[in-house]
């Protein structure tokens, strides 16, 4: 497995939990961490080869039993994959785990791609219909990680190119403009603490049941996402501020478990002075957290002494 490919990380830029209720979701690669399948674990911590061998071989029985029920309909050598993980293979990874950059989505995506016998070839541009087909495939992967998966994180580690979702029936590849030169940002917070996406998604899953969450829901969070990512694709800066603030606003006041203590007043300082506006990475609960700035260099003052990574310049 010498030449086996890596498979990069993701960032969900927009679309964290609204995506379940049908919002349009912009999720773009994120190159700083990858991982791979590997038997080579020289210089790699015994633990960490361990419990990644051991995580593996649970989820080929799981990938077993869904081809079984025939509710994974698609052409996969199970036979390899529990074959070499009873060999020792683990996934070597950068890729930090419960930080919303795609650690599990990596994996899925690395499987898919070794034992998968009719695997989408991404070079020959597919269809919109063959990347729904991929994105369903990947969500009953993915599930075994989070108990509920849109297939989204796998997607876009697969096909390692920005993807816009649109509701549950449309996904597409889009061309994303960067301007390198604007003072403005998007960066990383790293709040140093790992989480799991599973409660954090039951949670919210529960929320939605309550009339009330469901109409803020569908009448504010869905709305402001959806017009953060046309502002942002469109390159409307002013546009895109008005909703961020809207957005971070509204994770705030509703999210209240999924934002570590510790950035509550930070969050609230950027609504307050409009310096800057703060959102769910992923899940949230910790890991990282976006922000938003038309100045960044302003920004990083108050940011001192937080660990904090430049995304892309806007």
């Amino acid at each position: 497995m010498k030449n086996e490919p890596s498979f990069n990380s993701k960032i969900l830029l927009f679309g964290e939990y609204s995506i379940i209720q049908n919002s349009m979701g912009l999720t773009l690669p994120y190159t700083e961490y990858n991982g791979k399948l590997t038997f080579d674990a020289n210089e790699m911590n015994e633990q960490f080869v361990t419990e990644s061998n051991e995580h593996l071989s649970e989820f080929a029985n799981y990938i077993e039993n869904l081809l079984e029920a025939k509710k994974l309909v698609i052409d996969f050598d199970i036979a390899s994959f529990k074959k070499d993980t009873s060999e020792g293979m683990y996934f070597q990874s950068s890729i930090p785990q419960g930080f919303g950059v795609g650690s599990s989505g990596a994996l899925v995506a690395a499987v898919y791609g070794r034992y998968a016998k009719d695997k989408m070839n991404i070079g020959e541009a597919p269809s919109k219909a063959a990347i729904m087909e991929l994105k369903s495939v990947f969500a009953k992967m993915e599930s075994y990680f989070h108990g509920n998966s849109s297939g989204v994180d796998p997607l876009i580690c697969y096909m390692n190119l920005p993807l816009l979702i649109n509701g549950k029936n449309g996904v597409e590849t889009v061309k994303v403009e960067l301007n390198n030169t604007g003072k403005g940002a998007i960066f990383l917070i790293d709040t140093g603490i790992s989480r799991s996406t599973e409660p954090l998604v039951k949670y919210y899953m529960q929320r939605m049941e309550e009339p009330s969450f469901r109409e803020f829901v569908d009448k504010q969070l869905k709305p402001f996402a959806n017009n953060c990512i046309q502002a942002f694709l469109d390159g409307d800066k002013e546009t895109l501020f008005a909703y961020m603030r809207l957005l971070s606003k509204f994770q705030f006041e509703h999210f209240k478990p999924m934002i570590p203590s510790l950035f509550n007043k930070l969050w609230k300082r950027g609504l307050d002075t409009g310096e800057y506006y703060l959102k769910l990475c992923g899940a949230g609960g910790g890991g990282y957290i976006l922000g938003f700035t038309q100045n960044y260099e302003l920004t990083k003052k108050q940011f001192k002494g937080q660990n904090i990574e430049l995304l892309c310049s806007i």
